[in-house]
């Protein structure tokens, strides 16, 4: 994670849904950030959090490792209970750590769960496309280190209507079962379309939709 090189990113700005996420590295004093660049082999998910009043608030965690001797030694934290293999929940003192100023500046709430590692949190916001343009500049403006890792509109279809055809056809058929119950030649056939051409437009389907679940496999995998 130490290896991130800060990096500005052009998003486009209209109307519609973006879903941006991005790294950010949170800075000194943060307890999360604190905490996990002091154990940077441990994973911290971030399953809840709720700002109080003065900059105080909670937080509810996971962690890879046992960390509850490093968030009851932090300045920043106030309380700490162990709610059993490695679940923690938290209350944050004032300034301790909440969502950074770019993020309250920019008027966006991450969504929840989030991970922190080796002090870089990693946030999935979905706001209109200028909120997320606003965000990345607020971050430059700030000098803290960031990564845009993906922008995509929510508001765009993933398939064309030609390729939607041929999807539901394919799962209809069982094209992607494991044993196939059809084959690539049947399956033109039924479509009306050559060998070739069909290929080609499963590999966009595939190709599409690889894409768009490619970070949920991730972080759910080994």
């Amino acid at each position: 994670m130490g290896l991130f090189l800060v990096t500005t990113a052009l998003i486009h700005c209209d109307i519609m849904v973006s879903l941006l996420r991005i790294k950010v590295r949170l800075p000194e004093g943060h307890w999360s950030g604190d905490v996990s660049r002091l154990r940077p082999e441990a994973i911290l998910r971030i399953e809840e959090t709720m700002p109080l009043s003065k900059g105080r608030g909670t937080a509810k965690l996971s962690s890879s490792i046992d960390l509850a001797n490093e968030l009851a030694s932090h300045l920043g934290i106030e309380e700490v209970r162990d709610l059993g293999v490695n679940r923690y929940e938290v209350d944050i003192a004032p300034k301790g750590g909440g969502y950074i100023k770019p993020i309250r500046d920019t008027g966006v709430i991450p969504q929840s769960p989030f991970e922190v590692r080796d002090g870089w949190v990693d946030w999935t916001i979905e706001c209109v496309a200028q909120k997320a343009f606003q965000l990345v500049q607020n971050l430059k403006d700030s000098d803290i280190p960031y990564q845009v890792v993906s922008t995509k509109s929510t508001n765009s279809r993933m398939l064309t209507s030609r390729q939607r055809t041929i999807f539901d056809a394919a799962m209809n058929e069982g094209y992607w079962e494991s044993p196939r119950r059809i084959t690539l030649t049947k399956l033109a056939e039924l479509l009306g379309v050559s060998k070739s051409t069909l290929s080609v437009q499963l590999h966009k389907i595939e190709g599409v939709v690889l894409n768009s679940y490619a970070d949920n496999v991730r972080r759910n995998s080994p």
